[in-house]
């Protein structure tokens, strides 16, 4: 079925909104997908604030001119799909790897971080960072670490006064006085 030249302006359209907003894209070879498997990334992806569409190719072709990207041909031949991330880059690459790895139909062509065309060796290390919780999660355990240990510090002298005095009232009540 034919689409009207006014849905492909708006696709393209659409392309280059993605282009723009986007933080990180992937984009993949589908073909033999099953609806549900689809259905299932794009959960997985949506998870990590992202999406994934299934993408025209001579339409992205267009959107990727006008946004003045480079892109290779080989990324738009057969059933193309990309995953677009809009703030956890790893999170999509994450997403995306693992589904490969128990889906043969799924195959990563290639992608963009920003407006860098990245390698599919690139986006497996990006797939390999930790998440941003995490991350957050190891940034504060670094800011928290001197102040635990500065109040550790100032709270040891009390507690050894503390061990001593409390040392000293355990003794025999004879010890004391012949001291």
């Amino acid at each position: 079925m034919a689409i009207s030249k006014q849905y492909k302006n708006e696709l393209v359209k659409l392309y280059k909104k993605w282009l723009n907003d986007s933080d990180a894209l992937i984009v993949t070879h589908y073909q033999g997908l099953t609806v549900n498997a689809i259905s299932e990334l794009r959960a997985d992806i949506r998870a990590t604030d992202g999406e994934f569409h299934i993408i025209k190719n001579t339409l992205a072709k267009i959107a990727f001119d006008e946004a003045e990207r480079e892109w290779e041909q080989a990324y738009f031949t057969g059933p193309t799909a990309m995953g677009i991330s809009f703030g956890n880059p790893s999170g999509l690459a994450k997403a995306i790897k693992d589904f490969v790895k128990e889906s043969d139909a799924l195959v990563i062509k290639g992608g963009y971080l920003a407006d860098e065309m990245i390698s599919i060796e690139k986006i497996n290390a990006l797939a390999n960072l930790p998440t941003m919780d995490e991350m957050r999660a190891k940034l504060l355990q670094t800011i928290k670490a001197p102040a635990s240990q500065l109040t550790r510090l100032f709270a040891e002298p009390g507690r050894q006064l503390a061990a001593v005095l409390k040392a000293y009232s355990e003794k025999e009540p004879a010890a004391v006085e012949a001291a």
